[in-house]
């Protein structure tokens, strides 16, 4: 679960609404058809996605076909109709057996206790355009609408910054080259400017 949350990426709801016919291992892609959200009786009750654009289908990076064949193999229940993931009992998982899980697998990485599973959205959006994905991309691989409910889940850090500043440094130094080589003895703007 925690795999497609933050590489499908895929909302709770929608995790638990996947059937083994939804999953193509030999080409990676995943189908987002339906969203089971849990009710407050504990039932969960099968309905459309979120929205439209929610019902897509998600490619998956190649790292994960083992761990999807595994997951498949050891755990989703057997048919097509069969759920792919089930809690401990074999039965479709409960929110609050899973969030119980969730905790201890959070405590054991180190991560803080604040870090819901719903954030590993904001983990497949930052992700997805660091690979260098448009805007529009990250919306077809969540499931949304609108730009700006893609812009909610993106975020940029220090780190970000100073790759986002290498790369426009790369591009200058390039650009500067391909100049000198083209015009050897003019002088650059900013030396124009300069009066040198």
């Amino acid at each position: 679960m925690v795999h497609l949350g933050a590489y499908g990426p895929m909302r709770p709801e929608e995790l638990a609404g996947l059937r083994r016919r939804d999953v193509d291992l030999n080409n990676l892609r995943v189908r987002v058809r339906l969203a089971e959200p849990e009710r407050m009786n504990g039932r969960r009750v099968q309905g459309d996605t979120k929205s439209e654009a929610g019902t897509r289908t998600a490619i998956l990076p190649a790292f994960l076909r083992r761990e999807l064949r595994w997951h498949l193999e050891s755990y989703a229940e057997p048919g097509p109709d069969g759920l792919i993931f089930v809690g401990e009992k074999g039965a479709p998982f409960r929110r609050s057996t899973f969030g119980r899980k969730w905790r201890k697998a959070r405590e054991a990485v180190g991560m803080s206790e604040g870090f819901r599973f719903y954030d590993l959205r904001h983990t497949g959006h930052t992700l997805s355009t660091r690979s260098g994905a448009t805007l529009k991309d990250t919306m077809v691989r969540a499931g949304q609408p609108s730009e700006k409910a893609a812009l909610i889940y993106q975020h940029s850090d220090d780190e970000r910054q100073e790759e986002v500043a290498a790369g426009l440094d790369a591009t200058v130094r390039k650009a500067r080259a391909a100049a000198r080589e083209k015009q050897p003895d003019r002088p650059s703007g900013t030396n124009v400017a300069r009066g040198e």
